[in-house]
């Protein structure tokens, strides 16, 4: 071994290291971002899902959880130009998505509350709280092109959650 190699050997070794430090600083402040979008996205429609889950019978983690996995926390496109939270298809009189608009984002939350109350499974769900057991009815009925992945991330925020 020559002596350049000895002198650059400990530069390649402390500069994967460095990467992997910056890579990981990256991820853990896209999580603290990601962790306070859903915590203000919890504290501006809390109230809203409160109402409705009293009125529906639907555990307010199961209304919270659904709104923030398919609208990003308030943030994507469907949410922000459509009011449409829960990424439900129908009309549409804004643009030529497939997905339904509303003239308010509590008018998307009341449509999400009235659809799950029209499936079979509603009446033996409502009023329970286990969010478990509603994950897997809603998926089970075809809420998701890939319920595997839309239950685990269901959970995952309802779990976070903690309602």
């Amino acid at each position: 071994m020559q002596l350049k190699d000895l002198v650059l050997r400990p530069n390649l070794i402390f500069m994967k290291h460095l990467k992997i430090v910056i890579i990981s600083l990256v991820l853990i402040l896209i999580s603290a971002n990601a962790n306070a979008q859903q915590s203000s996205y919890v504290s501006q429609n809390k109230e809203m899902a409160e109402t409705l889950s009293k009125e529906f019978g639907i555990p307010i983690s199961i209304i919270l959880a659904v709104a923030i996995v398919e609208s990003g926390s308030g943030t994507s496109k469907a949410s922000k130009t459509l009011n449409n939270h829960f990424g439900i298809v129908g009309k549409n009189t804004v643009n030529s998505s497939k997905y339904r608009s509303f003239s308010s984002v509590q008018e998307s939350y009341r449509a999400f509350c009235e659809l799950l109350s029209r499936k079979k499974y509603y009446s033996k769900l409502k009023g329970n709280n286990n969010h478990q057991e509603w994950i897997k009815a809603i998926a089970s009925a075809g809420y998701s092109t890939q319920p595997q992945e839309w239950m685990r991330r269901i959970s995952l925020v309802a779990n976070k959650l903690k309602l």
